[in-house]
């Protein structure tokens, strides 16, 4: 299992937006094969930190997953939105 957790700060007018794409792409995300969950998370004492936390089973789920049209469409709306660039770390268990 591989897990994603990718934080990005949203500009404050923009925060309804980012989350109205975020649950577009989770509920499209949640259906493909090899993810075993995908969330969305905001942080309590600062609510533009947004962040979206995946499970999926290996590195080819995840390539997948990248190619999808719900991915490629939707993940560029998202730079327009954020303070700064999204920042996303790759975790194995151990």
């Amino acid at each position: 299992m591989i897990r994603i957790v990718a934080q990005s700060v949203v500009k404050d007018d923009k925060r309804e937006e980012y989350i109205n794409l975020a649950k577009e792409l989770i509920e499209k995300s949640r259906q493909e094969q090899g993810c075993i969950s995908y969330g969305l998370f905001q942080d309590i004492k600062n609510p533009s930190i947004i962040t979206f936390i995946e499970d999926w089973e290996d590195q080819k789920a995840i390539d997948l997953h990248n190619n999808t049209e719900h991915f490629k469409r939707i993940v560029p709306l998202f730079a327009d939105l954020r303070v700064s660039k999204s920042e996303a770390n790759f975790y194995k268990e151990v």
